[in-house]
């Protein structure tokens, strides 16, 4: 059995501690030092996602091939010009905003409009039948999008491997958990490890993921500064509370 140890976390910038503190000595923050259990050793070495895949090896800068991989067309001008001309493969982009402010409903609409992709939508936050309502409310032309609702990253993963989707949804990064970590879904360190394996298997699969993440009420990423550093890119989803 592996064992553990208990750290303080902060929620700020995710700051690790042996001790609480009442200041943070990295981001200056006060009282935002939070108890996880997390275990020291690790049962399984295997990776989290399970998906086989090469082990990387030095190569001369030279041998490098690096020409420009054609950007997936999300079918939304607005939405490609955010990104630079579409979406890039490998890449793990974050959706941010407040709760209810349509960030589900957004990407839903987007991935309905892409016909010509498999795409796996993951819902932690709501069922199959909630999100066949909203789908039927937008007007869509795909039917190669595949629906699960999990929490699990290691299922999760056993989906991913199933159905070799060419796009991945993971609404929300808050709610996922996995089972190397003891701590609840949404604290720092299940945040963190989640999305270190999901960027893992985006950059070895060149499979795009995008996720979607709260804020909370002071305006930042729910969870933290350590998401806005593993992803590829951030994008802030924002609306004006009278119109």
């Amino acid at each position: 059995m592996a064992k553990e140890k208990t750290v303080y976390v902060c929620n700020n910038c995710g700051q690790e501690s042996p001790k609480w503190v009442g200041k943070c000595p990295s981001c200056g923050e006060w009282n935002t030092y939070v108890e996880e259990v997390i275990r020291k050793e690790v049962v399984n070495k295997r990776p989290v996602s399970g998906i086989e895949t090469e082990k990387p090896k030095p190569i001369v800068l030279s041998e490098i091939e690096a020409d420009d991989e054609p950007r997936i067309d999300l079918h939304d001008e607005e939405l490609n010009r955010v990104l630079g001309g579409g979406l890039v493969p490998g890449s793990l982009v974050l959706i941010g905003g407040e709760p209810g402010i349509g960030k589900s409903t957004l990407v839903l609409q987007t991935v309905l409009h892409i016909p010509e992709k498999r795409v796996l939508y993951v819902s932690g936050e709501e069922s199959a039948r909630q999100l066949k309502l909203r789908a039927d409310r937008l007007s869509h032309n795909s039917s190669d999008c595949l629906i699960v609702c999990e929490t699990s990253l290691e299922q999760i993963f056993v989906h991913i491997k199933n159905t070799r989707p060419e796009l991945v949804i993971i609404d929300s990064i808050q709610t996922i958990s996995t089972e190397s970590i003891e701590s609840s879904p949404g604290s720092i360190a299940q945040v963190r490890e989640c999305s270190a394996s999901i960027l893992r298997f985006a950059k070895e699969t060149h499979t795009p993921v995008l996720l979607i993440g709260h804020i909370n009420k002071e305006g930042s990423i729910a969870g933290p500064k350590v998401l806005e550093h593993i992803v590829d890119t951030v994008l802030q989803f924002e609306g004006d509370q009278h119109y």
